[in-house]
């Protein structure tokens, strides 16, 4: 054992004598979090300048089913204008070609040939007797059946254009949905419960007018598979439809005639 002597070692003594009196204190890691915490703040206050300055004072959730139907009614008024001005062009065009004709022995020969097709072609109005078919969606009902859904109430697509074939296929001489002539180069579609139709949306009820016999018209519909399969969902779900025979009127076409695409048959 060694002793010493002298102040240093009495400094010694009184240090670790005080060492050992007071409690010592555990040794702290720093947490990972507590670096994680600024970094988080940061990417927020980030996020939220980015959202602040992307947003311009506006609402970046805001509802733009007005504005998708302010802007379908624009459209739907610059067709309507184009089309009364490209009617005005035709009108232009065949007074000027009726002119010509007086004095043109060819051009009176495609006059008269073209005239001779124009009845068979759609471009002229036809009064007879026909068969009226209306379809409509069902009410809203409270409690619907088992198994369905709203998808089930509404008129779609497959269930005009199954009239439509019966109708052709009963023989039917000229055709109208909703008042707009129908022809073989006609497209049905349906946007929602909608109907479009030459660039037109219609609403229901949808109503379908042939000239034909009545007789032959309603046994080919009575004969469609889709339409009996339509008249089903009226007794499940309350759809609409009706057949009325009557004298009707079927207008003229009087939208474009121009071919996109054609095909020769074989």
């Amino acid at each position: 054992m060694e002793y010493t002597s002298g102040a240093a070692s009495w400094q010694k003594v009184l240090r670790r004598l005080l060492a050992g009196l007071l409690p010592r204190r555990p040794r702290q890691r720093r947490p990972g979090w507590s670096i994680g915490v600024p970094l988080i703040a940061a990417a927020a206050g980030l996020l939220f300048t980015t959202t602040a300055t992307t947003a311009g004072g506006t609402a970046l959730r805001e509802d733009r089913r007005p504005q998708l139907t302010e802007l379908i009614e624009d459209r739907r008024a610059q067709v309507a204008t184009n089309e009364e001005r490209a009617a005005t062009l035709r009108r232009e065009v065949e007074s000027r070609t009726a002119d010509l004709a007086d004095s043109d022995g060819p051009i009176r020969e495609q006059q008269e040939r073209a005239a001779a097709s124009r009845t068979a072609a759609g471009f002229t109005a036809l009064t007879g007797v026909g068969l009226t078919v209306e379809l409509n969606d069902a009410p809203q009902l409270h409690n619907l059946p088992e198994g369905a859904t709203n998808d089930d109430l509404v008129v779609h697509q497959g269930d005009v254009q199954a009239v439509v074939n019966a109708l052709w296929a009963g023989g039917a001489e000229a055709m109208s949905i909703m008042n707009v002539r129908v022809l073989t180069t006609s497209a049905v579609r349906c946007v929602g419960n909608t109907l479009l139709l030459h660039g037109r949306v219609y609403s229901p009820p949808f109503k379908i007018v042939a000239i034909g016999d009545p007789a032959a018209l309603q046994q080919a519909l009575a004969a469609s598979e889709g339409v009996r399969l339509f008249k089903n969902a009226v007794d499940n779900y309350q759809l609409g439809y009706s057949e009325a025979v009557s004298t009707v009127t079927v207008p003229a076409f009087e939208d474009s005639t121009t071919l996109r695409s054609a095909t020769v048959p074989q």
